[in-house]
């Protein structure tokens, strides 16, 4: 076929097996492509949490930027470090099928959370810290950066008991222990174990490839939990977890908002047909700023204000 399609992606082992994956699901439809791995900011700073850096789309902005300026044709990304706000002039032309969505805990021995006595977990996320804190309120939290493999070797050098991560990276790469605990119970973020992948709006000859990668119920799941995060969110990083899963054509939406500490916690289940699917996620966003959710969106900007 007529280009060579220059993939772009992180240079973390879990970027570049996603981006591979793309690479292989091209080249079996008759596409040329090379790969051009790219550090991002969210890769090199690593003595402060996410949060803290002020930036949307920190793992993403790199790999932008080198897509509008033409040095790569198509970025591949984990969808949930996307924001919910694609930079003018790119398209999401491929959400690949799903993996699994869940959270584990990777620990030194899981008898801890049988007990009352005190325990220290380490995660970079925002969401999953409040969560923990939620369910184990006399556990310490402690932030945890780095690409899946650097945050492995840092759980082994220190003395927590364990550290959160997604279950589908450790898995792509083959790094899940299978001691794992595998937190059922904790509503995952907005489109994780999703892949995608995205083009400069223009590029009629990617974005005719990559749309034969597109997974229609990825993208609709996908789609209504940024949504949810989207309305509630309004620019700011909060402890937002969000699942829509298929069963028999029905949609079953699950979203929960917390308070930084853990403390509060709103949620909201709901069940429609797929075909009414449209607009889900926002309006399971506006009943719950309608029910608390407004007012404890200002108290985290207001947190997050001091803490910057």
């Amino acid at each position: 076929m007529s280009k060579i399609i220059k993939i772009g992606t992180r240079d973390s082992e879990l970027a570049l097996w996603q981006a591979t994956t793309v690479q292989e699901k091209l080249e079996t439809l008759g596409y040329d492509t090379t790969l051009v791995p790219i550090k991002s900011t969210g890769d090199e700073v690593l003595d402060k949490p996410l949060y803290e850096l002020g930036i949307t789309g920190i793992f993403t902005k790199t790999l932008d930027i080198a897509l509008l300026k033409g040095q790569i044709d198509i970025a591949v990304h984990s969808m949930k470090d996307v924001p919910t706000q694609l930079p003018k002039g790119i398209v999401q032309v491929a959400v690949l099928e799903r993996a699994i969505s869940h959270d584990i805990l990777v620990h030194k021995g899981a008898g801890f959370l049988e007990s009352n006595s005190p325990a220290t977990i380490a995660t970079g996320s925002l969401r999953r810290k409040a969560q923990w804190l939620h369910k184990y309120p006399s556990h310490k939290v402690v932030d945890l950066r780095g690409n899946v493999n650097t945050r492995l070797i840092k759980l082994i050098e220190n003395d927590w008991q364990g550290a959160i991560f997604a279950q589908a990276g450790l898995e792509r790469i083959k790094l899940l222990p299978k001691d794992a605990v595998v937190l059922d119970w904790m509503v995952p973020a907005p489109a994780q174990g999703a892949m995608v992948v995205v083009a400069q709006k223009d590029d009629a000859f990617s974005i005719k490839a990559l749309q034969k990668l597109n997974d229609p119920n990825s993208e609709l799941g996908t789609s209504i939990e940024r949504e949810f995060l989207r309305t509630l969110e309004g620019g700011c990083t909060a402890p937002i977890g969000a699942l829509a899963q298929f069963e028999d054509q029905t949609v079953h939406f699950e979203g929960v908002l917390f308070s930084l500490d853990g403390k509060q916690r709103l949620a909201i289940q709901k069940s429609v047909p797929q075909k009414e699917a449209k607009g889900l996620g926002e309006k399971c966003a506006k009943e719950i700023l309608s029910k608390g959710g407004d007012k404890l969106m200002q108290e985290i900007r207001n947190e997050n204000s001091a803490l910057h």
